[in-house]
């Protein structure tokens, strides 16, 4: 069996919070809309690392040097310990296992080094890698073609529900993760794959 994995709040925790503090002096500090604008162009790859970090210091007329906001973009991710243990066994039951995700360089760059946790994945299908993002079509049906997916015999497990909407409707097998409900996750996923001890 085929199952894609989301990274944000599936098998990291996100703690924007941090981001926040260090560059905003806040942990509740709102970014500033312009600097929201840039996540999707940064996250097909449309801009650069450096035009991303050179625009978002520029908009938040910050003193922080490139590296000190880079260091800062970085610091927002823990493992999501329940969810790697699934993947250690799924990996162990021999199923396919695809990170399947919206990012950008540096975070990835970041997270798949720091991590050695990834390199139980087979593959990676990253929106900064092929120019498309969820929950647009084009993302999932890039990866159809690329792994040559049966969407109907592949799971998919997402926190956003927009992003499993688009999911179901192209007809993966998809479960909306909670990370304060794991074990509403291994239940579904006991049902799709029945020989798995969960």
């Amino acid at each position: 069996m085929t199952i894609l994995f989301d990274i944000g709040n599936v098998l990291l925790k996100l703690h924007f919070h941090r981001f926040h503090q260090a560059v905003l002096g806040s942990e509740e500090a709102p970014l500033p809309p312009a600097l929201s604008a840039l996540k999707d162009p940064y996250e097909t790859g449309a801009i650069t690392c450096q035009d991303f970090v050179q625009q978002s210091l520029t908009i938040l007329k910050s003193p922080l040097s490139s590296q000190q906001f880079i260091a800062a973009w970085e610091d927002i991710f823990t493992l999501n310990e329940p969810m790697w243990d699934l993947v250690r066994q799924l990996h162990h039951a021999q199923h396919r296992l695809i990170l399947f995700s919206n990012t950008n360089r540096i975070h990835a760059r970041s997270f798949l080094a720091k991590f050695p946790e990834f390199s139980l994945f087979h593959h990676q299908h990253f929106s900064q890698e092929i120019g498309a993002i969820k929950p647009h079509d084009e993302f999932y049906q890039k990866a159809i073609q690329t792994y040559r997916l049966n969407p109907a015999e592949t799971l998919y497990l997402d926190d956003l529900p927009q992003n499993i909407a688009t999911g179901k409707k192209l007809g993966f097998q998809s479960w909306q993760y909670d990370l304060n409900d794991h074990q509403a996750c291994l239940t579904w996923l006991s049902k799709q794959l029945p020989s798995l001890s969960l």
